[in-house]
């Protein structure tokens, strides 16, 4: 499974021109990232919960464990680019979920539209914010001399990886159920209970 969404590829065109002219028109003051994301996460888990009136009954003999990897924030002092990191490999994985075009749901079109659309603005805001700080960091030479940020930096990159391997674990269950209606009704119960999830992500970077 890819870790860099393929805009041209997997977006819907309509979503991503008003998901770059939404990214052009606002000017991202990185010190209120937090309320962006809590914000587009919160329209997000609207939207999953607004595609289906009920769980189908169905369905319930079909559910998994794909055993969110919670783990990720589990240190006690987490730093924010590491959050920021993590935020933005779920918004990548998220965002090729509902890019795919085998879907076989009665969701609303207009509903899935604005979902990749705000996925694909938290990445453009993310990449904005981690660019500008890592510019920062060159400057001042942290990670180098700071051996706490650079253990770190290794508890990120296992907890991405982790992220990589849940939603990977989401998307091989789409394909051996052969991307079938309750598939994807179990799987919108699944990544509606990650955006929850991810929620507590963006408290954490407004109370650091």
């Amino acid at each position: 499974m890819s870790t860099k969404p393929d805009v041209f590829r997997t977006c819907v065109w309509p979503a991503c021109l008003v998901g770059l002219l939404i990214t052009g028109i606002l000017s991202l003051d990185c010190n209120l990232l937090h309320f962006h994301l809590r914000k587009v996460t919160w329209q997000n888990l609207r939207l999953l919960s607004s595609t289906s009136s009920s769980f189908p009954v169905e369905c319930l003999q079909e559910t998994t464990a794909f055993e969110l990897p919670q783990e990720i924030l589990s240190h006690t002092q987490p730093v924010k680019r590491y959050i920021k990191e993590a935020f933005y490999e779920m918004s990548i994985q998220a965002f090729n979920i509902f890019s795919q075009h085998t879907f076989k749901t009665t969701w609303e079109k207009d509903y899935l539209k604005q979902i990749q659309i705000g996925l694909y603005q938290q990445l453009q805001y993310l990449e904005q914010c981690l660019e500008e700080e890592e510019k920062e960091k060159e400057d001042s030479k942290e990670m180098e001399q700071n051996g706490i940020n650079w253990s770190g930096a290794m508890v990120s990159q296992l907890s991405n990886l982790e992220l990589r391997r849940y939603f990977n674990r989401i998307d091989n269950f789409l394909k051996e159920k052969k991307y079938s209606h309750c598939a994807w009704e179990i799987i919108r119960v699944e990544i509606r209970r990650c955006f929850y999830y991810f929620q507590k992500f963006a408290v954490l970077l407004r109370k650091k």
